[in-house]
C-alpha cells in the first residue's frame, strides 16, 4: 500500500457506508491504503449521515495530517416499478402491463401489471423498444402502448418485487437530470464543503450547465464530475467531457442500457477522449466486486483493473466492497498492488493528446516531455487552483510524479483527482525563487527527494519587474 517515498500514479475512491465509515476504519484506509476520494452516494444516505460522516472525514484527515476529497454522487432521476403485495412471477412469452395512472385498463385486468412512477414513459416509448427490469435480470418488448399503460412481452423471466430500477434502453426520456431531492442534496453538500458533484445519468452539456449555475449561484466551488450511464450521453460524449470538470464511466447502468460487448469499446473510448480534453476520468462499478464476500479477487477483475491503469485512466473506484463488503482495507490493498504493478510497466510513448494548443499548455508539455528524457526527474508546479496541475497531469507523465503546490487546502483535496499528482500545501511567496526553494525544502523533509534529484520547475520567473513563464531543470542540494 501506500508508502511515504512511492507515488501510486492511480488514484482510488472509495465509497463510503456502514463497512468503512467508522473512524478507526476510515484511518486505516487513509493512512494504510492511501485512498484520494471519499465517495458519498446520496440515493442511500439522509441528511444527518451525510453531515456526520463529511465532518468525520474531515477530522480524521485533519487528524492524520492527509487531507483527502469528498464527491457526493447525487441520484439523478430514475424509473422504478411500484409496489406490489407479493412478487410477481413471470414467465416468458406471458403479457405484462406497466401502468401509469390507476384506474380501468378497459377490460384488460386478467392481464397482471405494476404500475410505474414516470408519466411519460407511454410518450417516450416504441413499440419493439426493450424494457428492463431490476438490472436488467428481467427483459420485456414493448408490443402496444396505451393512454395509461404499455403492454409488453415477457422476454426474460423472473420475480418482479417491489420499487425494481427500470432501464429504456436506446429510449430519450423527458426525465430531468437534476431533481428537486439533487438540490436540496447538494445545498447540504455545499453547507458541509464538498469538493466535488457527481451528477447521474448525464445525457448532454446542458445538464452540466444546469448544475454549475447552481454551484455558482450558490457560492461553491465543487467541481463537476459527468456520470455517464446511457446511450444519450454516449452519442454526446465530446460535448459532455467538454462541459464537465471530470467524467466518471458508470459501468453499471451503462452495462445495462449498452450491449454488453460494447461496454469495453466505451470505455477505452472515454478515457481516450478525456485525454485528449485533458479531463480526469474514473472508472467505476464492479471493479473488484467479489470481494464483497472474498478476501481475494477474481482474475478477471485483476485484469479489469490493470486494463483501466493501462489505459491511463486517473482513478479507480469501489462502490459495494466498501460500503457493505467484508473486506474494505484488502480491496484497497488489492487496487494499491495492481495499480502499482502495471504502472512499472507503462510504455514510455505517450500519443500527443489533442488539447495541447495553448501556449500554457504547450510550456507544460515541454516541461513533461524534459522529465521523459531525464531519467528519475521529478515535475514540480505552483497552483492556486489546480489550472496548471491538471493541465500538466492530462500530459500522462511517463515516468515522473508531479508535486503540485498550493496554498488552498480545498484545490489540495480537488487534486487528488489527478493521476500522477501529489498535492502539497504551502505559502505560495510573492517571490518565485523563494518559493521553489521553499517547496524543495518541503519535499526534502517529506521524503519525497534527496540531494542529486532532478527536478523539472514549471513555474513563474520574475525579470525585470515582470513575471515570465518557464520550465527550470534543478538539482537537489
Amino acid at each position: 500500500m501506500q508508502t511515504s517515498t512511492s507515488l501510486r500514479r492511480t488514484k482510488i475512491v472509495f465509497t463510503l457506508g456502514p463497512a468503512s465509515q467508522s473512524e478507526e476504519m476510515l484511518e486505516k484506509l487513509i493512512v494504510t491504503g492511501g485512498v484520494d476520494i471519499a465517495r458519498l452516494n446520496m440515493a442511500h444516505g439522509n441528511h444527518e449521515w451525510t453531515r456526520a460522516v463529511i465532518r468525520r472525514i474531515r477530522a480524521v484527515s485533519k487528524k492524520v495530517g492527509r487531507e483527502i476529497a469528498i464527491m457526493m454522487d447525487i441520484k439523478g432521476p430514475e424509473i422504478r416499478t411500484g409496489d406490489v403485495e407479493a412478487p410477481i412471477e413471470l414467465k416468458v412469452g406471458e403479457t405484462f402491463d406497466f401502468t401509469v395512472k390507476p384506474g380501468s385498463r378497459e377490460g384488460d385486468e386478467e392481464i397482471r401489471s405494476v404500475n410505474v412512477n414516470y408519466q411519460d414513459i407511454v410518450n417516450d416509448i416504441h413499440i419493439g423498444d426493450i424494457v428492463l427490469v431490476d438490472s436488467g435480470l428481467m427483459r420485456f418488448e414493448v408490443l402496444d402502448k396505451k393512454d395509461n399503460h404499455i403492454r409488453c412481452k415477457v422476454l426474460t423471466p423472473g420475480a418482479l418485487s417491489s420499487r425494481r430500477h427500470i432501464n429504456l434502453p436506446g429510449v430519450k426520456v423527458n426525465l430531468p437530470s437534476f431533481t428537486e431531492k439533487d438540490r436540496l442534496d447538494t445545498l447540504m453538500g455545499i453547507e458541509e464543503g464538498i469538493d466535488f458533484v457527481a451528477l447521474s445519468f448525464v445525457r448532454e452539456a446542458k445538464d452540466i450547465h444546469q448544475l454549475r449555475e447552481f454551484l455558482a449561484n450558490n457560492k461553491s466551488k465543487a467541481k463537476i464530475i459527468a456520470k455517464i450511464e446511457d446511450q444519450t450521453a454516449i452519442a454526446n460524449l465530446d460535448a459532455i467531457i467538454e462541459a464537465t470538470d471530470s467524467l466518471m464511466v458508470a459501468r453499471g447502468d451503462l452495462g445495462i442500457e449498452c450491449p454488453l460487448e460494447d461496454l469495453p469499446v466505451i470505455q477505452r473510448r472515454a478515457v481516450k477522449a478525456c485525454f485528449n480534453h485533458g479531463k480526469p476520468v474514473i472508472i467505476a462499478t464492479h471493479t473488484l466486486e467479489s470481494m464483497i464476500s472474498s478476501p481475494v479477487p477474481t482474475r478477471a477483475e485483476i485484469t479489469d483493473v490493470a486494463n483501466a491503469v493501462y489505459e491511463k485512466a486517473d482513478c479507480v473506484m469501489l462502490s459495494g466492497e466498501t460500503t457493505v463488503g467484508k473486506y474494505p482495507l484488502e480491496c484497497v490493498g488489492v487496487l494499491d498492488k495492481i495499480s502499482r504493478r502495471i504502472e512499472q510497466e507503462g510504455p514510455l510513448d505517450f500519443a500527443e493528446p489533442d488539447h495541447v494548443t495553448t501556449d500554457k499548455i504547450k510550456l507544460l508539455h515541454s516541461a513533461v516531455l524534459l522529465a521523459h528524457q531525464i531519467p528519475g526527474s521529478m515535475l514540480l508546479t505552483f497552483t492556486r487552483q489546480g489550472v496548471i496541475a491538471a493541465g500538466m497531469a492530462a500530459l500522462r507523465p511517463a515516468r515522473a510524479p508531479i508535486f503540485a503546490m498550493t496554498n488552498s487546502v480545498e484545490t489540495l483535496r480537488q487534486l487528488r483527482i489527478l493521476r500522477s499528482v501529489e498535492p502539497f500545501l504551502l505559502n505560495l511567496d510573492t517571490e518565485p525563487n523563494l518559493t521553489i526553494e521553499n517547496a524543495i525544502a518541503l519535499l526534502q523533509k517529506e521524503g519525497r527527494v534527496k540531494s542529486g534529484d532532478k527536478l523539472i520547475v514549471a513555474t513563474d520567473i520574475l525579470a525585470a519587474d515582470r513575471l515570465f513563464d518557464s520550465v527550470q531543470l534543478r538539482t537537489v542540494r
